[in-house]
């Protein structure tokens, strides 16, 4: 489906060169001189590379016709994930470098989407917002809390993320999947 390059957004598949690629930022640029213009940022879906390619405002862009389906994560075996489809209960195999970053974050009987391109499974997607506990961060200092300034704080699964002054270790906090950021506490 062809779309105009101010219609993409973070999160869209796009074919581009003839690969698919996965925005990651996007930026909307009016200079001074000059037409508009669309500054992405984009990931090779296949082999992880980074691009940032700049499309004028009026430019058609191939959106990638993606199919979902959802999934409830099961177990690994070697490099491959074990999913049971939710609708007939059958097992299927995909590679865990389809989940990328946020292959920490999966838990058991977790449901995820698989996205299909071409009846080629392309991207998994977790949740949108993960429930985690901290396991290490640093004590507040008396006064500190005052000010909306973040602490750096390391999750149960390893993972290292900034939350704020008034977290504190053992506390569980909702991460955001999207960019792997603190939402909020999680209620007890």
């Amino acid at each position: 489906m062809k779309i105009n390059a101010n219609s993409i957004k973070v999160g869209n598949v796009i074919e581009y060169q003839n690969n698919l690629w996965q925005v990651l930022k996007r930026n909307h640029v009016k200079p001074g001189k000059g037409g508009a213009y669309v500054q992405v940022e984009m990931k090779d879906i296949i082999n992880g590379t980074k691009n940032n390619v700049r499309f004028i405002s009026t430019q058609t862009i191939e959106k990638a016709h993606l199919e979902s389906k959802k999934f409830q994560y099961q177990y690994m075996e070697g490099d491959d994930l074990i999913a049971m489809d939710m609708e007939t209960f059958e097992s299927f195999n995909f590679n865990q470098n389809l989940l990328h970053e946020q292959l920490p974050f999966l838990q058991d009987e977790m449901e995820i989407t698989v996205e299909y391109c071409n009846d080629n499974s392309i991207n998994i997607r977790l949740p949108e917002h993960i429930t985690m506990s901290i396991s290490e961060t640093e004590s507040v200092v008396k006064g500190q809390t005052a000010t909306s300034s973040f602490k750096p704080a390391i999750l149960e699964n390893g993972v290292k993320i900034m939350v704020p002054q008034f977290i504190t270790a053992e506390d569980k906090i909702v991460v955001r999947m999207e960019d792997l950021t603190y939402v909020e506490r999680a209620n007890k």
